[in-house]
């Protein structure tokens, strides 16, 4: 069934992926639609979310950031299927880098990094880093359910480079290159809500008190891995740019949850720059009035 599902889909996905973007865009534009009018995919998150952030917004205005985020929404839908088959050379055109020594200068010390990012403008397509930053580039994926969609995913992800490791295996996949000296860049997106039993660390995200992931700080201390921050921008429809900021190139010198406090007040800053942007979608506030339960689970006391 699997097989025959991919057999269907497949071949109309591809031969999507070979049209130019302003086709692409065309069709995104009847998709989006559809999501935000008819279907109205996850609509109420997003209208609760941008309420809890942006209090001080009129209802006009979140109205307009919200469909500016579905538009953004159809338009990465559609980027992600041109990324199966996109050329190195529109790529580079499409997404680039607006300060690679920054990066660059710590490659050739011989140092591995790990990027630290938040769902923000296009995070798909930093998958051709590898030909900016001239160093292996790894990052965390989930499996698909669809064996042959899975193939296609990494593949399509690994085409400029990168090389995918599953998700439940990131501290498997870093040990192995600390073990074996093997220089490389790690991208990180922390942004995501943890489970509460798994969760380490609270911290107010747009005055919001919720759990934030560690594994970030945790695996850059522990491997002395130095931090940068991606900042990436929407530039015009199609066209994205990161700029690179360093966090930290001494972990280990840092107070615990330094690293992850940077973290969340440079994500601030580039969500509150481009708020349409943002994968509002997500119920990142999920957690939010749970702290207390948190605090009993762990058995911790005032």
């Amino acid at each position: 069934m699997q097989f025959l599902i991919f057999a269907l889909v497949y071949p109309f996905i591809w031969l999507l992926s070979k049209l130019p973007m302003r086709f692409l865009y065309i069709i995104s534009d009847v998709l989006y639609i559809f999501v935000y009018h008819v279907f109205k995919y996850r609509k109420t998150v997003v209208f609760n979310n941008l309420n809890l952030v942006f209090p001080e917004k009129s209802s006009e205005e979140k109205k307009q950031i919200a469909k500016k985020f579905f538009q953004h929404f159809t338009d990465l839908f559609m980027e992600t299927i041109k990324a199966i088959s996109i050329s190195k050379k529109e790529i580079l055109k499409r997404y680039q880098y607006k300060n690679p020594e920054v990066a660059q200068k710590f490659i050739k010390e011989g140092r591995s990094i790990a990027f630290v990012s938040a769902h923000q403008a296009n995070w798909e397509w930093f998958a051709n880093a590898p030909l900016l930053v001239n160093c292996r580039a790894r990052g965390a994926y989930t499996s698909l359910g669809n064996k042959y969609f899975d193939k296609v995913v990494r593949e399509s992800r690994e085409r400029f480079g990168f090389v995918c490791y599953e998700s439940s295996k990131t501290v498997k996949a870093f040990y192995e290159d600390y073990k074996k000296q093997i220089q490389s860049i790690y991208l990180l997106i922390s942004d995501q809500s943890p489970q509460l039993e798994h969760t380490l660390y609270w911290q107010e995200f747009f005055g919001i008190k919720v759990p934030f992931h560690v594994g970030a700080e945790s695996l850059a201390k522990k491997f002395d891995l130095v931090v940068i921050f991606c900042a990436t921008k929407k530039i015009k429809r199609g066209v994205y740019e990161t700029e690179f900021i360093l966090i930290s190139e001494n972990p280990k010198e840092l107070k615990n949850y330094e690293i992850t406090d940077t973290y969340i007040q440079l994500s601030e800053q580039l969500i509150k720059e481009q708020p349409e942007f943002y994968l509002w979608s997500h119920k990142r506030f999920k957690h939010r009035n749970k702290f207390e339960k948190w605090k009993k689970m762990k058995k911790i006391k005032d």
